[in-house]
Parts: structure tokens; C-alpha cells; sequence
């Protein structure tokens, strides 16, 4: 069975990063989900806390791990020897960004794959940036997020 990578940002991880994490892990027989190094100016959460974040989320997934990178995903792919890219897909703009980097992804490394993944209809509309927004501006997203992440938002807006 194929190993996956999982990539993103994830600041924060959301309720729909998990679903799509749960959805790979039943799928495949590993999945690293791999958090993007940013500089702390670029996200809300440092890199050790989006790691810490979304680890505490899929505790219970014996077969997921998450792990930083930086550079091309492609090359963290080899290193991890996953021959699949896990993407999630939300609407047709999703798309539009997810088709221009599989292309590029595929050109670079074409013995890895990429599989989309539709969002469940419940998590449509959330993305990291929405949940920074309508938290900095006091909307409850416990609906959103895993209660860890609410708790860890509060703290971090100090609301």
C-alpha cells in the first residue's frame, strides 16, 4: 500500500485537516503530515506549535505522523519515501491553485502522485484563514476546530 504526505501550513489545523488526515489514514498504510516552516512573521501559530497542534488532533491514528519541512515538497516527499501528495479541494478555485502545482509537482517528480480530496460538505468553507479571521474578531470557532485549538486561539488573540 502507498505512503502519503499530507501538506499545508495549517495555522491552525482545522476540524477539516483532520477529516481529510482520518479520510488518507484509512486509505493509505502511512501519512505524514507535513507542516510547512514558515517564518513567524508569515502565521499566526509558530512551526512548533502548528506541529503541536495538529499531532494532538490525530493522536488517535496510529499510522499518521507529522513532521516539519521546508523547501520543495517534492524533495520532502522522497525523503519520507512517500509516493503520494494528499490535497484537500473545496471549490473550483481550489482547483485552479492544486492543478498548477501538480503539474509543476508532477514534472519535478513524476513517480509521485497527487490525490485530491473532495472536502465533506461540513467543511466547505473553513480554511486556516477564515478561522484566524473570524476568531481576531470574537466568533466562537469551537464548531471549527479541535478544542485544543480554540483554547490555544484564545490564548494567542488573548481575547
Amino acid at each position: 500500500m502507498a505512503t502519503a504526505l499530507y501538506p499545508g501550513r495549517f495555522d491552525p489545523v482545522t476540524n477539516g485537516h483532520v477529516d481529510i488526515t482520518q479520510r488518507a489514514a484509512s486509505l493509505f498504510a502511512e501519512v505524514t503530515v507535513a507542516v510547512y516552516d514558515l517564518a513567524p512573521k508569515d502565521c499566526l501559530f509558530s512551526t512548533a506549535e502548528r506541529v503541536s497542534m495538529f499531532s494532538d488532533a490525530v493522536k488517535h491514528l496510529s499510522n499518521v505522523t507529522v513532521k516539519t519541512f521546508d523547501g520543495l515538497v517534492v524533495d520532502f516527499a522522497r525523503k519520507e519515501s512517500a509516493n503520494v501528495l494528499v490535497r484537500g479541494i473545496r471549490a473550483v478555485t481550489d482547483f485552479e491553485a492544486e492543478l498548477d502545482m501538480a503539474l509543476m509537482n508532477k514534472t519535478m517528480a513524476p513517480e509521485i502522485e497527487s490525490v485530491y480530496m473532495m472536502a465533506s460538505l461540513e467543511h466547505l468553507y473553513i480554511s486556516g484563514h477564515r478561522i484566524r479571521e473570524v476568531a481576531r474578531l470574537g466568533y466562537d470557532v469551537g464548531d471549527l476546530v479541535p478544542a485544543h485549538v480554540v483554547a490555544m486561539l484564545e490564548k494567542k488573540i488573548k481575547r
